[in-house]
């Protein structure tokens, strides 16, 4: 922790322990507070086992990365710094929002918002049958009407700062390049599923280049997740604030007639 207020320049754990809910929410304290929580626990907690495979939703393929020995904590935290600041300025620039879309086929959200005008896409895959799309915001507010029309369980606008994985997040790609250049990236000591490609990643080159790439790419948590149970995965461990992660896969794994085990370390 005293680390962390090192590399930030601010004690951002005054606030993790003792700010108000609105302070957390600032664009740089958000993103270095999860990615400290989490990988805080990875690292620190007694008797976890060492993983075989790893992975992370956006912000959490960092914090997997360090929990696989690819990057190292300060590193980590120092591009997940800058990956904030980024992304605050170009949503300044450019604004956007997202929106959570439930009980549509995957297909059927990519046709639509393929046909809406404006830039709007499949951002996050969480699991089959909930999409969040992601663009400008009439283009956004446009699909979400035409989705509800096709069949939509619920199409529902975000409280989010921006259109984050998607093409409006272009601006900020050369500051995070630099800073991803800079950085030493290992071959983890196990495979990642990284959220670009959904694949197990082992090789650093790839890492990098996907970690850039991710920015303005749909996050692939189902595919990555189908894709850890076809390798073997029987128990995951979600690290980190919340179990957002926990019931994604109980769902997928379902929806794959598979048994396995899943637990929290909030």
């Amino acid at each position: 922790m005293e680390e962390a207020n090192e590399i930030l320049g601010f004690r951002i754990t005054d606030i993790m322990f003792g700010g108000s809910d609105e302070d957390l929410r600032a664009t740089r304290v958000t993103q270095p507070a999860i990615f400290i929580h989490s990988t805080a626990l990875a690292l620190c907690t007694p008797d976890l086992p060492a993983p075989e495979m790893v992975g992370g939703h956006s912000l959490g393929e960092f914090s997997a990365l360090v929990a696989a020995g690819a990057v190292s904590f300060a590193d980590g935290l120092r591009l997940v710094k800058i990956r904030a600041e980024q992304m605050q300025a170009c949503c300044e620039k450019v604004p956007g929002t997202m929106a959570a879309i439930l009980g549509l086929p995957d297909a059927t959200v990519e046709e639509i918002c393929a046909a809406t005008p404006g830039t709007v896409i499949a951002a996050n895959y969480n699991c089959d049958g909930q999409i969040v799309i992601s663009g400008e915001k009439e283009a956004v507010l446009a699909a979400c009407e035409a989705l509800k029309a096709a069949g939509a369980k619920r199409a529902l606008p975000l409280s989010v700062g921006g259109a984050f994985h998607s093409p409006l997040m272009e601006p900020a790609r050369e500051g995070l390049a630099k800073a991803i250049e800079a950085t030493e990236i290992k071959a983890p000591r196990c495979p990642i599923y990284q959220n670009v490609t959904a694949a197990a990643e082992t090789d650093p080159a790839r890492i990098r280049e996907n970690l850039l790439r991710q920015l303005t790419s749909p996050v692939r948590w189902t595919a990555s997740v189908k894709n850890m149970l076809a390798a073997g995965a029987t128990d995951f461990t979600e690290l980190g604030p919340g179990t957002v992660l926990q019931g994604l896969v109980k769902r997928i794994a379902a929806a794959e007639g598979k048994e396995i085990n899943v637990n929290s370390i909030a």
